[in-house]
């Protein structure tokens, strides 16, 4: 990268934290997060360029007083070996970012092929979902529901979300949790003991900020019914529910976990923004060979992603070629070996993009 274009990286860096020491910023907090989301963004190649800037000039410095003293020959070489590292970090960091990798993101769990056993295994996902969220910090929201006779869940959506301030989101680490999941065990309504293959399917999206997503009135019908299932005493007794149907794509949304009927139209809408900026991504995906993979996937036309083998206590992911037999620890949310091994992936497939 020219440097004039760093110089502009780090200009941009002293004005973020000018605007974010000034208190009138944080009067607007959707403001002052974006801003906070982009400095933080820009810290580690800030700190990169730093360190490469004193290496340079610790190697300058070196080989002058070499010509002086040849013990600073040896210092020299020390310096310029460490200098290709510094190099390829910097290279790293200004790769194009992912536009939502800070943001927080919405989840569906759907059972697939394989009846009852697939509910539950979609109630095992979340779960594992859930205690990963928990271990990170994040704030988990089942937003609805439908329960399986045994326990599973035929269909569940969650809201995660992190704490903020950091340039990687909740987007950012599960982004490539989308497609079909296989699980392999002997399921609870066996007989025999025979291992049985089922599947569960996730579809993730990044939350959009409200002025991100914008829906016309006029293209949503509204239903209420009856909430069904825990939730206090108003269950079953008033129409708190919502049903929101977005009339030109046809994609429906309920809500029906919030105590009024005002936040479960709220939520509601909030997840049809989730997926409606989601398949603006995915057909702009589909016009540009170089644009952004899509996250949007069904369970019926999703690539299987990955194995959960429970006889072998084996877990698998396709993509990467990981292995592992720790699906015991997988399953109580300990997913970051898994996952530091797809974003290892997708960072050499950037690399080898610009390189190319």
């Amino acid at each position: 990268m020219e440097s004039s274009s760093l110089r502009g990286l780090l200009d941009e860096y002293a004005e973020l934290e000018k605007q974010l020491a000034d208190p009138a910023v944080h009067a607007d907090q959707s403001r002052a997060r974006k801003l906070g989301r982009r400095y933080a963004e820009l810290a580690p190649v800030v700190k990169a360029i730093g360190e490469l800037d004193a290496a340079r000039e610790d190697l300058a410095a070196a080989q002058e007083l070499a010509h002086e003293d040849p013990t600073f020959a040896a210092e020299s070489q020390e310096i310029a070996a460490r200098i290709p590292a510094l190099e390829s970090r910097l290279t790293e960091l200004l790769l194009p970012r992912d536009p939502y990798d800070g943001s927080d993101v919405v989840m569906e769990i759907k059972s697939g092929e394989g009846g009852e056993e697939s509910a539950l295994f979609a109630g095992d996902l979340l779960r594992m979902y859930l205690r990963y969220a928990e271990r990170h910090g994040w704030k988990a929201e089942v937003l609805d529901s439908v329960d399986s006779d045994l326990g599973g869940y035929k269909d569940v959506t969650v809201s995660l979300k992190s704490k903020g301030g950091n340039a990687d989101g909740v987007w950012a680490r599960l982004k490539f949790e989308g497609g079909v999941h296989r699980v392999q065990r002997v399921p609870a309504t066996e007989s025999q003991g025979r291992i049985h293959t089922s599947a569960a399917g996730v579809l993730i999206y990044p939350e959009p900020e409200e002025v991100e997503v914008e829906i016309d009135p006029n293209d949503l019908r509204i239903d209420v019914f009856r909430s069904s299932g825990p939730g206090g005493q108003s269950v079953n007794t008033t129409d708190s529910a919502v049903r929101v149907t977005h009339l030109p794509t046809g994609i429906v949304v309920s809500c029906q976990n919030e105590k009024s009927q005002i936040q479960n139209r709220a939520r509601a809408i909030q997840v049809l923004q989730a997926r409606l900026q989601a398949l603006a991504e995915e057909e702009a995906a589909s016009k540009a060979a170089d644009a952004r993979r899509s996250q949007v996937r069904t369970v019926d036309r999703s690539e299987r992603v990955r194995t959960y083998n429970f006889p072998e206590n084996r877990i698998s992911d396709h993509r990467v070629n990981y292995k592992a037999y720790n699906l015991d620890q997988v399953l109580d949310g300990e997913l970051d070996a898994v996952l530091d091994a797809l974003a290892a992936a997708d960072r050499e497939e950037r690399l080898a993009a610009a390189g190319s």
